[in-house]
């Protein structure tokens, strides 16, 4: 059993020390622990102070790409590599190494497929009463539109075993975290949470500049994601509210028309016809890209055999731990 610990990294040399120094060296179950860094286009000395620290694997990126493709990018380092299980963690220090242990557990035993961090947020003194409402309604709504229930649905903390890597594409080009459970409970994955403990906070989030770029972008995410993987429930919906509004002007027109007074009502009965074939095109849409969604799975699934593929042959031409990445 072999776990690699992933750790996106952007300019986080003064960080990066002491979250590799946390790093567990031994747990229960696991053969070989292995450390991956990311480098995503660093440029304050991030890939020297990683050699220095002597991890296992460095991948760097040219320029910065954001959080979303540096975890993509660890995901297909580390199935090169042999990995059976993946951590991720920030490399801002902010969990506690010791309990990746706890996160690997249940993915070793096979209890689930991905296990994520609590952070048990109503409990951090950092965190404002602000950011704790926009966290409840943040894993409300991924348990909603996911079906997954998770506590802290934006917790990179987690663990998840190769096979659920395999089938992982982040499209995003935000964050990873959101995406990876609808994508999960999409898929129908055991997904399951374990509170973890944060060390004392080192620095800002470089990921949004203000709470209001948090919600546009993280609620871009979701909606984007959700309508990817049910197109025709949310094309419908639309579909459904236009032929509700236009159908209140043109019961307006009828009323006035049985009682013989229907000049001067044409207004009402152009504007619901507007609206009925707004929403007749949304259904439409729907359908289209129902059918589309159901091409994409198809494509996913060839794909996902195709990286079997490939690794199966990577591992058998280079079966020593240093494989090329």
């Amino acid at each position: 059993m072999k776990v690699i610990i992933q750790i996106p990294c952007f300019n986080e040399s003064d960080t990066l020390p002491a979250t590799v120094a946390e790093l567990p060296k031994a747990i229960d179950g696991v053969d070989q622990i292995e450390v991956l860094v990311i480098d995503d286009g660093s440029t304050d000395g991030t890939f020297e102070v990683a050699k220095r620290l002597g991890v296992h694997h460095i991948v760097r990126h040219k320029r910065n790409r954001g959080l979303a493709a540096a975890f993509q990018t660890g995901i297909n380092a580390s199935l090169r590599l042999g990995a059976d299980v993946i951590v991720n963690t920030d490399a801002d220090n902010q969990y506690c190494g010791a309990d990746i242990a706890a996160l690997v557990a249940p993915v070793v035993l096979g209890d689930a497929d991905i296990v994520v961090g609590d952070r048990q947020t109503s409990t951090l003194l950092e965190f404002s009463w602000i950011k704790r409402m926009l966290q409840r309604w943040g894993s409300t709504i991924i348990r909603r539109i996911g079906g997954v229930d998770i506590p802290d649905s934006v917790s990179g903390f987690r663990a998840f075993s190769a096979d659920v890597a395999v089938g992982l594409n982040i499209l995003s080009s935000f964050s990873y975290t959101t995406e990876m459970l609808i994508h999960a409970g999409y898929r129908g994955l055991n997904v399951i949470s374990v509170p973890v403990r944060t060390n004392r906070k080192t620095r800002e989030s470089r990921l949004f500049r203000s709470i209001p770029e948090f919600i546009v972008y993280s609620g871009t995410t979701v909606l984007r994601v959700y309508t990817m993987y049910h197109p025709l429930r949310v094309f419908c919906s639309i579909g459904f509210i236009f032929s509700l509004v236009g159908l209140m002007p043109i019961l307006r027109f009828l009323f006035f028309y049985l009682l013989g007074d229907s000049t001067g009502h044409i207004q009402s009965l152009v504007i619901g016809g507007t609206c009925l074939s707004l929403g007749a095109i949304s259904m439409l849409f729907g359908i289209c890209a129902d059918v589309s969604a159901r091409n994409r799975q198809l494509s996913e699934m060839i794909l996902e055999r195709l990286i079997k593929l490939d690794l199966e042959k990577c591992l058998t031409e280079f079966p020593s731990d240093d494989a090329p990445l």
